[in-house]
């Protein structure tokens, strides 16, 4: 079935990134299906046997959007219900840090994990404190962060992959992004006084995004560029781990993979990727759809009926043999009968 969706969704990214936007890409769909199909064609008289009854097209193009339609509305109520859990999470953690002045913090808020490249930049925009424990950051950090940083960071997919803050994604000099089909994940240090959301300044537009912390009367940039894709503003969110991070979650405006955050950043191979869905995010209608697509597929490739004949077919046979029946007493012959993928309703 991975297979079968991966070829598909090859086929239709490869139309999508050629005309360049969603709705050219559904007049070259439903373009396909006039030159190429009955879909638009009309049953008007007792002889027809190609097109649909008046009304069946748009049923079956609407009955399709719902259904995908249904499945978006659940992601986003999965996505908030994670987020709102996550920000409960740390609200919590952050409770049970105890602070001085703002600039210290408790060993609970100092835990380092050694694979975590945003700590690392993180560590280096203290200027190497985390080496003495006495040592606090200033908080009036001029350079950029990561502009001491000790060690290179990683350039190659291979090593993206194994951190979890860079997953299908990478790490940039400043901040470290991963993504899975419908969402991406962008973590950026901050240093190590910022522990309240008004110390943070984050602008997320459809197609720009800007991250700064404020120092004084002033504002440091931490990110700023244009996206290279379009996101969903009303579905993606931002939170601060104190003294940590900014967390940005960002919702594709469409379902593709993308090579870079900002435009004119280095781009990642997504060759390179893991590009398998979750099935953990497919509900159990989408299942059957997907189980039934793949039946139909593979029948077609043998020529024998797909689903929807077959259950035409079970119909018929109902009929065929009883009293009155023009067919009474012969063998049910199912090459008889042409029949519509849309006369089934599933």
């Amino acid at each position: 079935m991975e297979a079968l969706t991966d070829l598909y969704d090859q086929a239709l990214l490869g139309i999508l990134q050629h005309v360049g936007n969603v709705e050219e890409f559904l007049r070259v769909l439903f373009g396909f299906l006039y030159r190429k199909t009955d879909f638009y064609r009309l049953l008007l008289r007792p002889g027809d046997r190609l097109g649909f009854p008046p009304g069946a097209a748009q049923t079956m193009a609407l009955q399709a959007f719902r259904v995908f339609e249904r499945m978006a509305r659940q992601d986003d109520e999965k996505r908030q219900l994670e987020l709102e859990a996550k920000l409960r999470k740390k609200e919590e953690e952050e409770e049970a840090i105890v602070c001085a002045e703002g600039v210290e913090l408790c060993p609970a808020a100092q835990e380092v994990e050694v694979e975590t490249t945003a700590e690392a930049i993180q560590a280096a925009a203290a200027g190497g404190a985390t080496g003495t424990q006495d040592a606090a950051p200033s908080p009036g950090l001029a350079e950029p962060l990561g502009a001491t940083a000790p060690a290179a960071l990683p350039t190659k997919q291979e090593q993206f992959q194994t951190n979890p803050d860079s997953y299908n994604g990478a790490v940039r000099e400043n901040y470290a992004w991963s993504q899975d089909y419908s969402d991406l994940e962008i973590k950026v240090p901050v240093p190590q006084h910022i522990l309240k959301g008004k110390q943070v300044s984050v602008d997320i537009s459809s197609s720009r995004i800007r991250v700064a912390v404020l120092e004084g009367s002033s504002q440091r940039i931490l990110m700023e560029g244009k996206l290279t894709h379009k996101i969903n503003t009303e579905s993606s969110l931002w939170s601060l781990e104190p003294g940590k991070c900014i967390l940005i979650n960002l919702n594709k405006g469409d379902e593709y993979w993308w090579n870079a955050i900002l435009e004119g950043e280095e781009q990642i191979d997504i060759d390179k990727i893991n590009k398998e869905r979750s099935m953990a995010t497919v509900d159990e209608e989408e299942h059957a759809v997907l189980d039934r697509l793949t039946f139909d597929y593979h029948q077609k490739l043998q020529g024998k009926p797909q689903s929807h004949e077959l259950k035409v077919h079970e119909m018929l046979k109902k009929g065929w043999d009883t009293e009155g029946s023009p067919f009474r007493g012969q063998k049910f012959d199912p090459s008889m009968f042409n029949i519509s993928p849309g006369a089934v309703q599933f």
